[in-house]
């Protein structure tokens, strides 16, 4: 009987044991990003877009907590909205690959043949290519503006969850509580959406907090060039861009949001670490 209590009194703190520091860390440094985004209109009076000539590169003050741009806007205010539409887009960009790459890594892991065989083609060609390359090309081939970005992002991104899920997908489908599914006479489409997704999705929920920040970076590679969100809206790429030139004088144009897209994947990199590392304990 002593036995058993004590398993059970350790398995209980298993249980509640403290989540990983990479977590609490991440998860402090992206909410309080992801707050600031939400609550943009409440954390600054002032408009994004508006342009005050008579007030432009200012220095930081009580009215201006960092200053103002070449055309007189609050950095403060651009650098919240600025998080408010690169993390909305980053988010929204990698739902599209997530659901497809997992069903496709899933069906192409269990079934194999053909299926397997086209999706491993398609995926070793795409990967011959650096990430960011493709994204503008693609982006360059089909004109600035988000519905480029998530058509591109989706094109490319898909194959990294596809090729993790079908990697999870060839162990899981061995196990004898797939093969006891298959012995019930279950269809195909059951045991993969009932039996084999949601043992192997929480790794590519892990790698989606990685994508996430290849996304933000090609989100803010491409303001930088020109070829991201159109302006006037807020965007750190397009900070970054309209400030290089200033960068002598007043360099915390640049720098700033430059700052901001380091911490932010500095924030979603320690989230996914956590992640992984509190499902890995499970």
């Amino acid at each position: 009987m002593t036995v058993t209590t004590d398993t059970l009194v350790r398995a209980r703190r298993r249980k509640f044991r403290r989540p990983p520091v990479t977590l609490i860390a991440g998860g402090t440094i992206v909410g309080i990003i992801v707050l600031l985004a939400i609550f943009a209109p409440l954390v600054t009076s002032y408009n994004p877009t508006t342009i005050n000539l008579l007030a432009n590169l200012q220095g930081p003050s009580a009215a201006h907590w960092l200053g103002t741009d070449q055309l007189g806007r609050d950095i403060w205010t651009r650098l919240v909205y600025g998080a408010r539409t690169d993390l909305s887009v980053a988010f929204i960009a990698v739902l599209a690959p997530f659901v497809i790459g997992t069903i496709l890594g899933a069906f192409a892991g269990y079934l194999g043949g053909w299926l397997d065989a086209l999706i491993m083609r398609i995926a070793d060609v795409v990967v011959a290519f650096p990430f960011y390359v493709l994204v503008i090309l693609l982006v360059f081939l089909l004109g600035p503006g988000t519905s480029s970005i998530y058509i591109a992002i989706t094109i490319v991104s898909w194959i990294s969850y596809a090729r993790i899920v079908r990697g999870s997908t060839l162990v899981a489908k061995n196990q004898e509580f797939i093969l006891a599914a298959q012995l019930q006479g279950f269809s195909t489409l059951r045991i993969i959406m009932r039996h084999i997704l949601p043992n192997v999705i929480s790794q590519a929920i892990v790698f989606a907090m990685s994508d996430i920040v290849n996304d933000i970076l090609a989100i803010v590679t491409l303001g930088f060039l020109g070829l991201g969100i159109p302006p006037p809206a807020p965007d750190w790429g397009e900070m970054m861009a309209s400030g290089q030139q200033f960068l002598t004088t007043h360099w915390e144009l640049t720098t700033i949001p430059g700052f901001a897209v380091v911490l932010t994947g500095l924030g979603l990199s320690l989230l996914g670490d956590g992640l992984n590392e509190l499902l890995g304990r499970n």
